[in-house]
């Protein structure tokens, strides 16, 4: 038996409006179930190829140079000495002046010089006199026994006299010129065009005692020299050149050089080579060469290091790219180029010199290669790029 219970109609309300809820809200999750089952799923959108800028290799003719460091040194360095006994009469220069050749410098007392140069000159004018008056009596002497008035005795006496006055003659000539020459060494001189140093002795001092005294030293740096040293290698390179274009050594000896500065852009200064030593150096295996350059207004000092080159070569239609473009790793130098694809690609290179702003590739690209010269950081081998074509910048190369 089932007992069913009333209920008032209050209740019976309420349980209708909890069921039409549980009703509404079943209906609101289902509709949001197929609404969400009919939105399209999200897909992976590539993005576009990094745009990098390219240019073909810059086609030219070069001179290929011989490069090297070395140092100025002075075309003639002397120290003046003193090569008379003194007492150091003055000194007729400011230290470090420019002097030319013949310039008196020092002057060492003349006073004892000189006379002993007037002794000299009174002795060679009494030898001269006994040499004519010799010379009178042989001539009698001669006659005389030509005509049988004397013996031949007399006439050999005669000879002997005159022989003799002729050679006291020549020893008073000796003595007149060596007192000549010691007199002009109280004046000292300057012997070339030159910088005179400090002097090392003071007016009053005595020099020249036992032995020279130095008094300074003079420098001519008008020319002036540039010495360096070249490689085993560059000397086998520069050797078969000049074999190729038939230069003989005296033709090497007048290729020209340039030089500059440390401080200064490119090679103003200009000369040609001088000297080429006859060996190698086997402890260095280097062999050093000389330069002589005019410097007129003695912008280089002895002592000064310099970077030089030596044109050596002339090459047509070189390929050269922006020294910038170049990378470098374990195995080399490298650039990055643009496929018919538009795939980045790794060239290994072999480079050359810097030409300007350019380096020269000797091999491992072609005339027509997509050089990538911007945008580097975004190329990477392998993956696909947006090659902007831009066309080379060619400077006027330093000569």
């Amino acid at each position: 038996m089932r007992i069913v219970r009333a209920c008032s109609p209050k209740k019976r309300d309420h349980i209708e409006r909890v069921q039409y809820g549980i009703v509404v809200r079943s209906l609101g999750l289902g509709l949001a179930g197929l609404a969400l089952s009919g939105c399209e799923q999200n897909t992976f959108v590539a993005p576009p190829p990094q745009k990098v800028e390219v240019a073909p290799p810059t086609q030219r003719n070069i001179t290929r140079f011989l490069e090297a460091t070395g140092n100025t040194s002075p075309f003639n360095n002397v120290d003046l000495v003193a090569r008379v006994q003194g007492f150091l009469q003055s000194i007729n220069y400011q230290d470090g002046s420019f002097v030319k050749k013949g310039t008196t410098l020092f002057t060492i007392e003349p006073e004892t010089y000189q006379l002993k140069l007037q002794q000299a000159q009174a002795a060679q004018a009494g030898a001269e006199a006994s040499n004519k008056q010799a010379e009178t009596d042989f001539k009698r002497q001669s006659d005389l026994v030509s005509r049988q008035v004397v013996s031949q005795a007399t006439l050999d006496q005669s000879t002997s006299a005159r022989e003799n006055s002729q050679a006291n003659l020549q020893q008073a000539q000796i003595n007149t010129r060596i007192a000549a020459v010691n007199f002009g060494y109280t004046n000292v001189t300057a012997p070339f065009d030159g910088i005179v140093s400090t002097h090392l002795v003071s007016v009053g001092e005595l020099v020249g005692v036992s032995s020279p005294t130095q008094l300074a030293t003079i420098v001519q740096i008008d020319p002036i020299y540039v010495n360096f040293n070249v490689s085993e290698q560059d000397v086998q390179r520069v050797r078969e050149e000049a074999r190729r274009r038939g230069l003989t050594v005296s033709d090497l000896r007048q290729l020209p050089i340039e030089v500059g500065l440390q401080t200064e852009t490119g090679y103003p200064h200009k000369g040609k080579l001088d000297y080429l030593a006859p060996n190698v150096d086997a402890s260095t295996g280097t062999l050093l060469v000389r330069g002589v350059l005019s410097n007129p207004d003695r912008t280089l000092l002895p002592g000064f290091y310099v970077r030089i080159r030596v044109p050596i070569d002339q090459q047509s239609n070189a390929l050269l790219v922006p020294d910038s473009a170049l990378g470098s790793d374990q195995a080399g130098r490298y650039v990055l180029v643009v496929n018919a694809d538009n795939v980045v690609e790794q060239r290994k290179v072999t480079t050359g010199p810097l030409d300007a702003d350019l380096r020269v590739i000797d091999s491992g690209l072609k005339p027509d290669d997509r050089v990538i010269v911007a945008g580097l950081l975004r190329a990477i081998p392998g993956q696909k790029v947006d090659p902007q074509l831009r066309k080379t910048e060619t400077p006027t190369a330093t000569r």
